[in-house]
C-alpha cells in the first residue's frame, strides 16, 4: 500500500509525555534537534499527582520559553490535558487556555470520563467556546479506562458537541487497543485533526490497571510493534496533524530517545517504493 501522509509540509511533532522530566524549555530545545517541528505541552495535570508545568501569560517563564522556542525553530502544537468529569467547569480552566494561546498553541487535548453523556458534551462544547475564543480548537481523545473508551465514544461526544472546532484525537494506542479498525475512519476522517504514532505488541490488556500501565510505560517507538500505522495515516485526511507519544522509561537519555522517535516516525511516514 502507498502511505499518503498528510502532506509535503507536514510538521512531524512530538507530545511532551515522551520526556516528561523536561521542563518546556529544555523539551523545546531537545525536541527540535531531534528533527521535530512542533511540540505538545503538558500545561494541566492529567490526574492528581501527574507532573505538568505552568508558563502565565505575561510570565518570565513563558516570555523565555518563547524565545528559546522560536530560536530552535519550534512551534508549539497542542496543550494537554484536560479530563472532562462530572465536576468539569470550563471556564475555571481559563488562564490556563490563555496561556496555550500566548505561546502559539493551536489545539487542547481532552479526555471524557462522565457518565452522563448530555451534560459531557455540553461540558465539552463550552470548552470548544473557550477555547475559540483563543483562536484554537479541543481534540477528545478516548482511553480504555475512561468513560469515552472508544473510538466511537470520541465520535459521538464531537457529534454531540456539534462545535466546529471540535475533533477527535487518534493515539495508535488508545485506537486500535480499545476496539477499533481503520475501517472506521471512512468517512469520519474529517472529524481527525490530530494522529498521535506509537507502537505495541501482544495482546491488549484487560483491567483498567493494565491498561493504564501500557500506556505509561508498555509503548515503543513507531514501527517496532504490531500496529497497522501506515494503514492508520494512509486513512487520514490531508493536513491531519501527526506526532509522536512514547513515554521514556528507564535511564536512556532524552535526546537520544526523542531522535529515536524521529526517526522511527520517519520511517512509518515514508512512502512504500
Amino acid at each position: 500500500m502507498t502511505v499518503a501522509p498528510p502532506g509535503p509540509g507536514l510538521e512531524l511533532g512530538v507530545a511532551h509525555f515522551s520526556s516528561i522530566a523536561l521542563p518546556p524549555r529544555e523539551f523545546a530545545v531537545t525536541a527540535a534537534r531531534a528533527g521535530f517541528a512542533s511540540i505538545g505541552l503538558r500545561l494541566h495535570p492529567a490526574f492528581p499527582g501527574a507532573p505538568f508545568y505552568e508558563l502565565p501569560v505575561g510570565s518570565e517563564s513563558a516570555r523565555e520559553f518563547k524565545t528559546i522556542a522560536d530560536g530552535e525553530g519550534v512551534k508549539v502544537f497542542d496543550i494537554e490535558f484536560f479530563v472532562i468529569d462530572g465536576s468539569f467547569v470550563a471556564v475555571s480552566h481559563e488562564a490556563t487556555v490563555a496561556a496555550a494561546a500566548n505561546i502559539g498553541a493551536r489545539r487542547l487535548s481532552v479526555c471524557g470520563d462522565d457518565r452522563d453523556g448530555g451534560r459531557l458534551a455540553a461540558n465539552f462544547s463550552a470548552f470548544c467556546a473557550l477555547a475559540a475564543r483563543y483562536g484554537m480548537s479541543v481534540d477528545i481523545e478516548n482511553m480504555g479506562w475512561r468513560t469515552v473508551r472508544t473510538f466511537r465514544d470520541s465520535l459521538a461526544v464531537v457529534k454531540a458537541c456539534g462545535a466546529e472546532n471540535a475533533g477527535a484525537l487518534v493515539d495508535g494506542i488508545h485506537f486500535f487497543r480499545n476496539g477499533a479498525s481503520v475501517d472506521e475512519l471512512h468517512g469520519n476522517a474529517g472529524k481527525v485533526k490530530h494522529v498521535q504514532l506509537c507502537d505495541v505488541c501482544g495482546p491488549a490488556p484487560e483491567t483498567s490497571d493494565a491498561m493504564i500501565a501500557e500506556a505509561r510505560s508498555g509503548r515503543l517507538a513507531p514501527g517496532e510493534g504490531e500496529l497497522p500505522l501506515k494503514e492508520l495515516l494512509a486513512a487520514t485526511e490531508y493536513g491531519t496533524a501527526v506526532s509522536v507519544e512514547v513515554p521514556l522509561v528507564g535511564s536512556v537519555d532524552p535526546g537520544a530517545h526523542l531522535k529515536h522517535l524521529h526517526d522511527s516516525a520517519l520511517g512509518i511516514l515514508k512512502p512504500d517504493q
